[in-house]
């Protein structure tokens, strides 16, 4: 069951809004490893906390990430993955030059789901389980 501390607010409204994205490199290539996954994550974090969002879970795999990510009402699932992939797209093809072999970083794809509190809490455990493959 939810409670109030489930909920968050801004100006007049009380919501929980919470997104699961999957994506993957273009050609599905296992780029995101040791210092570019390291990169990844703070990227991530750091627009986070610019737009107001909450990373709730996050696995940055070296061919697919998932993000758990909780968001306001008026942050609509299209705008908050372009966020995320054009930022990481653009600092990290610029801080490894390895990664401008290929035409893009990421493909134009992605999964999203939503879930609500009970929901989440399962989300969550999917991502942090080594094991989901």
């Amino acid at each position: 069951m939810l409670t109030q501390e489930d909920y968050k607010t801004h100006n007049h409204v009380k919501f929980l809004v919470n997104y699961h994205f999957v994506w993957i490199p273009k050609r599905r290539k296992k780029v995101l490893i040791a210092e570019i996954a390291t990169r990844t994550r703070q990227i991530f974090a750091q627009l986070a906390i610019e737009k107001g969002w909450d990373i709730l879970a996050l696995e940055v795999a070296p061919d697919h990430i998932h993000l758990f990510v909780s968001v306001k009402p008026t942050d609509t699932p299209h705008l908050v993955i372009k966020a995320f992939k054009a930022r990481s797209s653009s600092y990290l093809r610029k801080e490894f030059p390895q990664l401008k072999k290929l035409p893009s970083l990421w493909t134009s794809s992605y999964f999203v789901s939503t879930a609500g509190n009970v929901s989440s809490e399962a989300v969550r455990r999917y991502i942090e389980d080594p094991h989901h493959g």
